[in-house]
This record gives C-alpha cells, sequence and structure tokens, in this order.
C-alpha cells in the first residue's frame, strides 16, 4: 500500500506525572502505538522551564536544558532526563515512528537576575492602547521598571552555547518586580512591539515573561542555532511551534527556511494559532506562504458548540469555517488539547458524548493530518483550581477502544473517493470507495440527535458491511447498485466496512 494515512499523538496533557516517568512511559508504550496505527509522536517542551518539576516547559526558562543540569532546583524536567528524552525518540524511531518537538520562540521565562529598563505601559489585551495617548497627548510617557530579563544559566556555564540573555533581547514584558501582581504590559523604550503578530494578544500569561525581539541580529541567530542543536541532538522529525500567533511570521518562515536547509530534508512545522477565526489563519498562512501548518482551532470549536447544544446543533455545518474544509492540506485537527481540557485559561471542553463523533470526522476522513489527545486516549484523573478560586476534581473518560477502531479502519479502510451525505441537521454521513491499493469500502454515519438511517453509496453491490464500532449488530447488504442503507443510534456513530 503506497498511500499512508497518517495520526500524530499528543502525547501529553497538562497533569500528567511530574515524577520523572513520562519518558519512560512513552518508551515503554510506542510499539502498542504504533501497532495501534499512531505514525507521529507531538511530545510536551522538553526543556527546563521556570518552575522546575512542576513545569510542563511552555515557560521555557533554558531551550538548552533537556534534564542535564542542575537549574530551577532540579536537574530532570517535569518528564525525566535529557537521557530518557533522548532514549524515547529513539525508541519511536525504531517503530517507524516520526517525533515532533515542541518548540518556543515567543519568549523565557524566570530569568538569573534582574534588571532596570525604561518602559511604556500599555495594556495587556491591546496593544495599540498606548498609542491613543500619543493622539491625545502628544507623548507617551515612560517609567523605570525592574524585569527579570537576566538569563544566564549558571547550572549549564556555557554548555551547549555561551549566549546570555538581557533586556537588549526582548520588546515587551507583563511585570514589574517593584509592583508585585501588577498585570501591565509593558513595551521597552526604543524597542517597537512586532506588527506580524495577532493584535489581539501581547504575551502568554506566565509571570516574569520576557518578550524575545526576534528582530535582534543575536536573538535570531541563537535561535536558529537552537533549532540546528535540536536536530543534531534528538534527531526529531518536525516541531510544533508554539503560540505563533505572538511570533513575527516573516521569522517564523526565516527560522523554518534556515532548520530545512541545514537538515536538508523536509522537516514538518505546525504551528499553534489560538483563534476561532478562520481567516486569522488565512491570513497567517499567506503571510508565511503556506510553509507551516496549523491547528484548526475553529473546528475544534465546532466540536465544543455541538457538544454543547444537546442535539439542536446543525451537524450540517459542522465544518463550516475550518480549515479542514477551506484548506484541508494545512490542516491539523483535533477534538481536544491541553489548552482547551477543564480547567485551563482557555478551557473549551468538547463534551465525552460527543467525542466518539469528533475523532470519527478527523479520523476517517479524507481532510486534514489529525491529532489524537493524550487524555482521550489513556484518560485523566486531576485537581486543579478554576478562574472561580476553587479547587476542582476533573476525570477525563477514556476512549481508546472506539478510537482504536477508528484507526484500524483509518489504516484498512479510509481511501479512495470520499462522498458526503451532509443533508440533515441531525443525521451526517459519508463513503469511502477504497482505491486500487486498498479496495474495501467504508460507510460513516452519526447523529447527535436521535437515531438515524441513510441510503449512501459505497460502489460494492450485494456486499455486506458490518459496524465495527458495535453499536449496531445487524449487518447491512447493499444492493445491486452499490447502494446501502446504513444507519445509527441516537447520539452516536456507527463505522461500516466492507467484508469482515
Amino acid at each position: 500500500m503506497t498511500e499512508i494515512n497518517g495520526v500524530m499523538m499528543q502525547y501529553f496533557q497538562t497533569h500528567v506525572s511530574n515524577d520523572g516517568t513520562h519518558w519512560d512511559t512513552l518508551k515503554n508504550q510506542v510499539k502498542d502505538l504504533a501497532d495501534a496505527g499512531f505514525t507521529t509522536l507531538w511530545l510536551p517542551p522538553a526543556y527546563k522551564g521556570s518552575d522546575g518539576i512542576q513545569d510542563m516547559g511552555y515557560t521555557a526558562y533554558d531551550l538548552f536544558d533537556l534534564g542535564e543540569f542542575d537549574q530551577k532546583g532540579t536537574i530532570r524536567t517535569k518528564y525525566g532526563t535529557r537521557d530518557q528524552y533522548l532514549a524515547a525518540i529513539q525508541a519511536a524511531h525504531q517503530q517507524g515512528m516520526q517525533v515532533y518537538a515542541d518548540a518556543v520562540l515567543s519568549h523565557k521565562t524566570g530569568g538569573d537576575g534582574a534588571e532596570g529598563v525604561e518602559a511604556i505601559a500599555g495594556r495587556i489585551d491591546d496593544r495599540q492602547w498606548e498609542f491613543r495617548d500619543v493622539i491625545l497627548t502628544g507623548t507617551i510617557p515612560s517609567q523605570i521598571i525592574k524585569i527579570l530579563s537576566q538569563f544566564t544559566f549558571p547550572g549549564r556555564n556555557g554548555k551547549h552555547s555561551d549566549m546570555t540573555w538581557h533586556k537588549r533581547h526582548f520588546d515587551c514584558v507583563h511585570h514589574n518586580l517593584d509592583k508585585p501582581g501588577d498585570r501591565t504590559l509593558y513595551r521597552l523604550k526604543d524597542k517597537e512591539f512586532e506588527t506580524e503578530v495577532d493584535p489581539r494578544h501581547s504575551l502568554p500569561t506566565f509571570s516574569t515573561s520576557c518578550a524575545i525581539d526576534t528582530t535582534h541580529p543575536k536573538v535570531q541567530e541563537e535561535l536558529k542555532y537552537w533549532g540546528e542543536w535540536t536536530l543534531n541532538t534528538t534527531g526529531v522529525n518536525g516541531f510544533r511551534l508554539d503560540a505563533i500567533a505572538h511570533v513575527r511570521a516573516s521569522f517564523c518562515v526565516e527560522w523554518l527556511t534556515h532548520i530545512r536547509r541545514f537538515a536538508n530534508r523536509e522537516v514538518f512545522a505546525v504551528g499553534d494559532y489560538w483563534a476561532d477565526d478562520v481567516e486569522s489563519l488565512h491570513e497567517f498562512i499567506h503571510q508565511t506562504n503556506g510553509q507551516i501548518s496549523l491547528f484548526d482551532v475553529p473546528l475544534h470549536y465546532n466540536f465544543h458548540r455541538a457538544s454543547r447544544a444537546s442535539g439542536h446543533f446543525d451537524m450540517r455545518r459542522i465544518l463550516n469555517g475550518t480549515l479542514m474544509r477551506e484548506q484541508p492540506s494545512l490542516a491539523v485537527t483535533f477534538v481536544e488539547s491541553h489548552t482547551s481540557q477543564p480547567l485551563q485559561l482557555l478551557e473549551s471542553v468538547v463534551e465525552p458524548w460527543f467525542k466518539p463523533l469528533a475523532y470519527a470526522l478527523i479520523l476517517l476522513r479524507q481532510e486534514g493530518y489529525p491529532c489524537v489527545f493524550y487524555a482521550d486516549y489513556y484518560g485523566a484523573h486531576y485537581y486543579d483550581k478554576g478562574q472561580d478560586g476553587t479547587e476542582h476534581e476533573v476525570w477525563l473518560n477514556n476512549h481508546r477502544w472506539l478510537i482504536d477502531k477508528f484507526l484500524y479502519a483509518r489504516r484498512h479502510f479510509a481511501y479512495g473517493i470520499q462522498y458526503d451525505y451532509f443533508d440533515h441537521p441531525d443525521c451526517i454521513g459519508w463513503t469511502r470507495l477504497g482505491n486500487s491499493h486498498e479496495s474495501k469500502a467504508m460507510a460513516v454515519l452519526m447523529s447527535d440527535g436521535a437515531g438515524g438511517r441513510k441510503w449512501m453509496e459505497v460502489g460494492r453491490s450485494n456486499a455486506v458491511f458490518r459496524d465495527i464500532t458495535e453499536h449496531v449488530a445487524e449487518s447491512v447488504r447493499t444492493n445491486e447498485h452499490g447502494w446501502g442503507d446504513f444507519c445509527c443510534n441516537g447520539g452516536s456513530v456507527s463505522v461500516w466496512i466492507e467484508g469482515e
């Protein structure tokens, strides 16, 4: 079979254990994951964050410390040591899987020393706010603030890279050590806000973060070198680029072009541009000449809204306003992620009853590059504080049994011509007719309301189909014209495969 239906797994969630066993667990599970049908693993940030073993890595203190140096109170990271990380990647490669590393190029957090800087106050949610003062007063008042902008990495002592970071390498911050808890956005004087970013946002919500100035020549050189070093050190096959709404689009292209030339091979890249607005995603794709895929955030929000609508969502429109429909070749489709899971800042949960429908939509159609969330596959249980300040207990359901069924169907049946039957507000379906390499056909039917049935063409006359999900026990036989009367239960999905 020459055609490969790739599937990514996001191999982490926000609350994986911080006992340093994550990389070892991955090493022990890669064979099962490959056998199930996963072809790629997206791993969490492997470098030292500002909060030691509690840190997911997105605070990005030291990109060169993969759990090797005694920094931030620990040698290992939340996930383990450098040696464990490299061993896990090697195990994945031995199973024929690709691995994507998480790259935080937008900010650094938890500096080793403070510096005083002249800065101009703005607003965290509006980069243009300070310029209104110019219109009213003709000037923008500046002030001296103290920021954590010295990154000297004393535990690493110049190994892997001798660059230290200082205030000149950043352009804005949202902390002031003289005013603890201050959430003002400060632009460093004589620096310009980057214009090739989402104007609605300014900085990730990490305390003591400093936004990287990607116009600074030394910064550009260091980030490109880190990309080279990562490829050489780890052998990863691609990158997930974090928070690219906060990074100049032109630098994203410049960085990736450099990395690909250095590697002399294709290096996959997918960007995290968190916006429920497909036009913003189209604009970024235009600015980057289609060189970076994007997570299909609008599709996730369609799933979220449909799951909360108690069967009143118009399923004919489930793909409207999504990259999956409008730019499928650059869409990385997903149902849930660490960003959207319960009690996170951008919480937008897809309710458990709808997740099988959503996973069928991303795994069994021809559009997009699907990504399965770790907590949806293995389940999760954790405690965390919500935005109400109260601690909550969270249980996330394990959908592995059904996802494995979908992965099997994707690997063996999701090929060839696709016919859509998005013709009812509750009950929709599609068929895949197979191809010269994989001749068997498949039909998918789902409903967010009452159970339903639909005549659909599968191109196989007098053929028997069974529901691989086991939701419907009776088989379906097609007529002499290759059409079958397929059905599904209410609030459910059935996947009908031929001849088994």
